[in-house]
């Protein structure tokens, strides 16, 4: 005799995918479980601007962007590590983005579950098992489970579909720093083997993200960016370094019989676009749709529909990091053509 279902939909994961999946299904109506272990708000490494397409994405679970705590910026600013000369900048062709500390994002992204009365269940998983009418984890049952536990899903390994054809990754390192942000952009810093992200998130606060091959620790990885420490000068540290990475993980696929994975581990390459709260939304959306259409198999093309843009423009620019000094033609080239850096912020703002 089958158990009946505890929930419509069982959640794996309480990152940004993973609850705005849970927002998603339940604003359709369905008995929603969130399984995380970790109390609220979790921080994790990472750039922390929202692009225009992002805060878009909020506003449809119902966050009002203009709401959340932070610092807006109208577009990015690459500059080369040494030469102060040496620069490029465009705005987005439509809208802005904001700067928002990522526990701030994970706060109200948190509240807006707790409003629509979704189970919030801290156990962790470590196996799944599923039969024709339904998922288990954690002692829970449910019709259909998502797996939105991030870069390094323990469901995603459970079920056998972590790729084995694992390329070199990069690393990245993230701190805070007491200043006033002096660009009304996000400032990518080009060194020949690693970039330095300064995100405004604050009216006196600045977040420094680096991008990376190997390990690294950030007062070291800090010394090829000669003009960003000019720039910091003796700015106050405010938070402690915390890393994350390796960013390449690959699956097999989307969908394994009612199992479906959103976000991070569906599949990641780099986070050097910025695209990853506004991707998190976009696919958990479309997971959702399938299963309130009991048709869980069409998330696969769905996902590959929704993510080809990120995954060509990624894998294009990360290639480019690999190439030593490519970086300076780039910029000269971005800085000549305007109009060439407006139609790719077009494409990395999701317009």
């Amino acid at each position: 005799m089958t158990a009946t279902p505890d929930f419509d939909v069982l959640v794996v994961g309480g990152g940004p995918a993973g609850l705005a999946t849970a927002i998603r299904a339940a604003q359709h109506g369905l008995g929603v479980g969130l399984l995380e272990p970790k109390s609220s708000p979790i921080d994790k490494a990472c750039g922390e601007g929202l692009m225009p397409s992002a805060l878009e994405r909020l506003v449809e679970l119902g966050i009002d962007p203009d709401a959340l705590p932070g610092h807006e910026f109208r577009g990015i600013r690459y500059c080369d590590a040494v030469d102060a000369d040496l620069s490029a900048q465009a705005d987005f062709p439509g809208g802005v983005g904001r700067g928002v500390r990522r526990v701030v994002l994970h706060e109200r992204l948190s509240d807006r579950l707790q409003e629509l009365d979704v189970a919030r269940i801290p156990r962790r998983v470590s196996t799944v098992s599923q039969d024709s009418s339904g998922v288990t984890a954690a002692g829970l049952r449910a019709r259909y489970l998502v797996a939105a536990d991030g870069l390094h899903s323990t469901v995603r390994d459970s079920l056998g579909l972590t790729t084995t054809k694992r390329r070199r990754s990069r690393y990245g390192i993230r701190r805070h720093f007491r200043a006033k942000p002096w660009t009304s952009r996000v400032e990518v810093h080009w060194a020949d083997d690693a970039e330095a992200y300064v995100t405004p998130v604050g009216a006196d606060l600045v977040g420094v993200a680096m991008l990376f091959h190997g390990q690294g620790r950030f007062d070291p990885l800090m010394q090829k960016f000669p003009r960003l420490q000019e720039r910091l000068g003796d700015a106050e540290p405010v938070t402690r370094a915390r890393g994350s990475g390796p960013f390449a993980q690959l699956s097999r696929r989307r969908v394994d019989g009612r199992v479906l994975l959103v976000g991070d581990a569906a599949g990641y390459v780099d986070p050097l676009t910025g695209e990853g709260v506004a991707m998190a939304v976009d696919t958990s959306a479309a997971a959702v749709e399938a299963i309130l259409d009991g048709v869980p198999a069409r998330y696969e093309n769905d996902w590959w529909r929704l993510t080809r843009r990120y995954f060509w423009l990624t894998e294009a620019l990360y290639r480019l990091t690999r190439i030593r000094r490519v970086h300076r033609p780039m910029i000269r080239l971005l800085d000549a053509v305007p109009p060439v850096f407006r139609g790719a912020l077009g494409l990395i703002g999701g317009r």
